[in-house]
């Protein structure tokens, strides 16, 4: 492992993974979403509030980020196994935060290994994608779709049709964040150049169809929190859309889950909004401090 990367090796494939660390102090790993347009530069204005008070590492997921990565049939098993190399690379660090997709994964590693991600704070946590949130629940149809997008003309086709400036542009305005005006020129660019690395349609696609979701159903959501023995915040926006705000409620609704809902923020409030979140998210992680 580098400072700026680690190598990890999944189905015969070394994949080189970007990390950013800032600051001193406690240790706290931070998880970006899953999705088209997400890499760890979306945690990083996150990571710089938090950063006078502790060590922030922040960490793309393999598929995803601003760097090449292989052609993979990339499913929920190479995730787990990720994390769990991940947390003997970082071990035990006092928090864990993690945005989107992020937070269900934590959620499910939480659960069967106890004490070893910190206190879990859980930033607009999502189980399921896109296209089966859209369809309410999964299709046959979606896993040929996403084999498709792996073949190299169609393919490529394919994930342009649903990954373009107008796509990304309308995505943002939609469900990612709530100031339109925020997406500008310069933050549309670098979403862009996360879409356009090489090998980026094939984790990309299977998030959108639900793919890669950590989580089979809402029952198995919820159940596998119950089972977590560290402490939970669940933070969100107001602004979340409606269907993905009613899992959060639901999740934060737990006995022994800490909830948040914060006057502003979509899906990627984290991202828009950082200083509210650390606002939010401070006291939570002092408790943990005066724990120890």
């Amino acid at each position: 492992m580098s400072r700026d990367h680690l190598n990890w090796t999944w189905a015969g494939k070394t994949i080189e993974i970007g990390i950013e660390r800032r600051g001193q102090g406690p240790a706290i790993l931070m998880l970006p979403a899953l999705s088209s347009i997400s890499s760890r530069g979306e945690m990083v204005p996150l990571a710089e509030q938090l950063a006078p008070g502790f060590t922030t590492i922040v960490v793309d997921w393999p598929g995803f980020g601003d760097r090449p990565r292989p052609a993979t049939v990339w499913e929920p098993d190479a995730y787990r196994t990720f994390l769990r190399h991940l947390l003997q690379e970082f071990p035990k660090p006092t928090a864990t935060i993690a945005a989107g997709h992020g937070a269900g994964y934590l959620l499910a590693h939480a659960a069967d290994h106890p004490g070893s991600v910190g206190r879990l704070c859980l930033v607009a946590p999502t189980w399921r994608g896109p296209l089966p949130t859209m369809m309410g629940g999964h299709r046959a149809a979606f896993g040929l779709l996403a084999r498709l997008v792996d073949l190299p003309v169609i393919g490529a086709a394919l994930y342009r049709m649903n990954v373009n400036r107008p796509m990304i542009r309308m995505m943002g305005r939609g469900h990612v964040y709530q100031d339109p005006a925020w997406l500008d020129e310069r933050r549309l660019t670098d979403k862009l150049a996360v879409t356009n690395a090489p090998g980026a349609r094939h984790a990309s696609f299977r998030f959108v169809v639900g793919e890669i979701d950590p989580m089979p159903s809402r029952e198995l959501f919820l159940s596998t929190a119950r089972r977590i023995l560290d402490p939970v915040l669940v933070v969100y926006g107001a602004a979340t859309p409606e269907r993905s705000k009613a899992e959060m409620e639901m999740l934060g609704g737990l006995p022994g889950v800490q909830r948040r809902e914060l006057p502003v923020g979509k899906l990627a409030v984290h991202e828009e909004f950082p200083a509210v979140i650390a606002e939010a998210i401070r006291p939570f992680l002092a408790e943990g401090l005066a724990g120890r």
